[in-house]
């Protein structure tokens, strides 16, 4: 079955991720406000989040499936951001040191064709080892993780910060949970591999 795919992501990690599943898909700008609702759990905001972003990116396509995902990382149920700043990348890294940060990776599937969405919401753990303040700047400074919830990039030199990483899927540490992914798709009509 031939379908158009769409990200609705305007992030290369999630686009490098979706190019080992397809190789013809589009990326659009969802333009979603991504500001926490009072109350809210970092699982669902990233799951709230991972839909409305499909629903924006697919607004006007009446022949897609459209791929929404979002992120949430979480410290002792604090939500850490992305740090935007060298300085707030070190002072979040300061404080996974030695600690445990859980992160929710929320998928959404959206068929324009029928409007049905299929859900899923990956959650991974990470482990930090003891981090000095000098590594923790170095990290910072090679690698410019200021784009990234946790203030690190695991598919880099981020993964020399930690003991270990508990999940089902790799990939959902990165941005988009391929194996949920593969099979939304494959429930979908579409023929992987």
């Amino acid at each position: 079955m031939s379908v158009r795919l769409v990200l609705g992501s305007t992030s290369r990690y999630r686009a490098e991720l979706l190019r080992r599943l397809v190789a013809g898909f589009e990326q659009r700008a969802p333009g979603v406000d991504e500001s926490p609702r009072p109350g809210e759990a970092p699982r669902e905001r990233a799951l709230r989040l991972a839909a409305a972003k499909a629903r924006a990116a697919g607004a006007e396509l009446r022949d897609a499936l459209v791929i929404g995902s979002d992120q949430v990382a979480e410290l002792d149920g604090r939500v850490l951001d992305k740090p935007g700043s060298a300085e707030r990348a070190v002072e979040q890294l300061a404080a996974c040191s030695g600690r445990s940060v859980r992160f929710h990776t929320a998928l959404c599937l959206l068929d324009t064709r029928d409007g049905r969405a299929a859900t899923h919401v990956d959650q991974t753990t990470v482990r930090f080892r003891a981090l000095g303040h000098d590594e923790i700047v170095r990290y910072v400074e090679r690698e410019q993780p200021l784009d990234c919830a946790g203030s690190f990039k695991c598919e880099g030199l981020g993964i020399s910060l930690f003991e270990r990483i508990d999940n089902e899927d790799p990939s959902a540490l990165v941005g988009l949970p391929l194996i949920a992914l593969a099979r939304l798709l494959r429930a979908a009509g579409v023929a992987l591999p």
